[in-house]
């Protein structure tokens, strides 16, 4: 069965809407279960065989490589790619680009999510996919990325539809499988988006596909959301006590 061994992680972002907490803790720094949310991230990377992280940081990114290090105490490698203006969620991968060869995980790292990647990745491997998605199902799906289907295939992504342009309450949940040649339509050192820039290309192509594949899932992007997701985040009792 296929595995695999790196991970790009997302955790450049400013929090602007999580502000005064963000004006001196970068948000995945922010603990959920006096843990940071991008340890959760970590974690649930390591449960599903990855042994090298890249860590797309930005601001305040000299907060994460003091907390996190070289990844000895987590029992994996830990490298920096370091952003010095923003460059997207796109062009932050593009500037990792050395490190990933073969087929790779992605995921933002300021979200509490429970995603089981090897899932992920033998749907992946069987469709032959460019890119797969972690979905789950939504009530409210104004403020996400919103997914259109045919089958298991993605005809359409929508962020942040209001509810008059879509039908679908199958949200992205911030966790990709992705081969290599992604990275070839991402230009370099130029601000582009994944999720409006990328995914719909990949759609376009029919070559991105979506899977039901996350437990609990909780943004953290605002105090209430926030708030949620320390009072019911629970599954990380497998990876450590609070």
């Amino acid at each position: 069965m296929k595995t695999v061994s790196k991970a790009f992680v997302l955790a450049g972002g400013i929090g602007t809407r999580l502000r005064p907490f963000t004006y001196e803790i970068p948000k995945p720094l922010l603990p959920v279960k006096g843990r940071p949310i991008l340890e959760y991230n970590i974690r649930n990377l390591i449960e599903h065989g990855v042994k090298e992280i890249v860590l797309g940081i930005g601001y305040k990114g000299d907060l994460i490589k003091e907390y996190f290090g070289n990844g000895n105490n987590f029992g994996i490698k830990i490298r920096y790619s370091k952003e010095s203006k923003p460059l997207g969620t796109a062009g932050a991968l593009k500037k990792a680009e050395r490190y990933f060869k073969d087929t790779f995980f992605m995921c933002n790292g300021d979200e509490i999510k429970d995603v089981n990647y090897s899932k992920m990745l033998a749907f992946h491997t069987r469709k032959k996919a460019l890119g797969t998605l972690a979905l789950k199902k939504l009530n409210n799906i104004e403020q996400f990325g919103v997914v259109e289907m045919k089958g298991n295939r993605i005809v359409r992504f929508i962020e942040k539809p209001k509810p008059s342009e879509t039908k679908s309450k199958t949200v992205s949940a911030g966790a990709y499988v992705l081969e290599p040649e992604v990275l070839k339509m991402i230009p370099k050192n130029k601000k582009f988006s994944i999720e409006r820039q990328v995914f719909p290309r990949l759609a376009e192509q029919q070559r991105l596909y979506g899977c039901l594949a996350v437990g609990q899932w909780f943004p953290t992007d605002t105090f209430e959301r926030y708030e949620k997701a320390i009072k019911r985040t629970n599954f990380y009792k497998r990876w450590f006590n609070a």
